[in-house]
């Protein structure tokens, strides 16, 4: 049925520019000998895809195969060159964790103004304040004091723990269950598998295979901006592998 979809790419590209000359006195040069100053780097190439609600979809590939402009697409934070990207639901992007946040402002600061922007009200963040805060792990001290003084395990911590509590009905996650030591990354993990039972859609991009197949049924394999596999988990890994392979061969 048309209402069951969260997710809807329709022949979408992405691209983006590329500066040849780093300087003005470069660049003149370069018109002056007719060489190419600028080309497009195209991201993603005919994307067409429907993510199911509650569905819960993998996204595999190699660095720059376009796993995360898909997701920046997916969140809204970037638009599409060509084509067209719809979205039905609230949106929690774990990606760039911490990019609302103000390195002057405390910990407590932080939670209202990045709750704010991630669309939460107010009244629930304060009800929500000593939860984010024991989800965290940070000590109530650090809570008063300014993020630019805590180290990057910290700062990642208190943004992915805001980001979790936003309610969403859809959920980016972007390599961040490196966040912290291995007992805050089972927690992080325990967060996702009950959002999977309360059927929130999630879109998961991730290196680590063993953790995608383990998590999703449903894989995206991505090469050089393309599709080049939608479907089983096994499949999407076994074909990336052998891909690889045949890469570093």
């Amino acid at each position: 049925m048309e209402e069951d979809w969260a997710i809807s790419f329709n022949h979408v590209y992405k691209n983006y520019p590329l500066f040849h000359q780093k300087t003005l006195k470069e660049f003149f040069q370069a018109l002056f000998t007719r060489k190419k100053t600028i080309e497009r780097i195209d991201a993603l190439k005919d994307i067409n895809l429907k993510i199911k609600k509650g569905e819960t979809v993998g996204v595999i590939g190699k660095n720059g195969a376009g796993k995360s402009t898909l997701l920046k697409l997916i969140a809204q934070v970037s638009s599409p060159t060509a084509g067209k990207v719809r979205v039905k639901g609230r949106i929690s992007p774990l990606i760039e964790l911490g990019a609302g946040f103000h390195p002057e402002l405390s910990g407590k600061e932080n939670i209202f103004l990045n709750g704010v922007i991630l669309g939460m009200k107010e009244k629930y963040l304060v009800e929500k304040f000593s939860e984010i805060v024991a989800f965290s792990e940070i000590p109530m001290d650090f809570i008063y004091t300014p993020v630019k003084y805590y180290s990057s395990g910290m700062f990642m911590r208190l943004a992915f723990s805001v980001a979790i509590f936003s309610r969403p009905e859809i959920l980016l996650v972007d390599e961040i269950l490196a966040v912290g030591d291995i007992g805050f990354q089972k927690k992080c993990l325990a967060k996702m598998e009950e959002f999977k039972k309360k059927k929130v859609t999630i879109i998961f991009v991730s290196h680590s295979l063993e953790l995608v197949k383990k998590f999703c049924q449903r894989v995206i394999y991505l090469q050089g901006g393309r599709v080049e596999y939608d479907g089983k988990a096994e499949e999407a890994i076994g074909r990336y592998l052998q891909n690889l392979r045949i890469t570093l061969s």
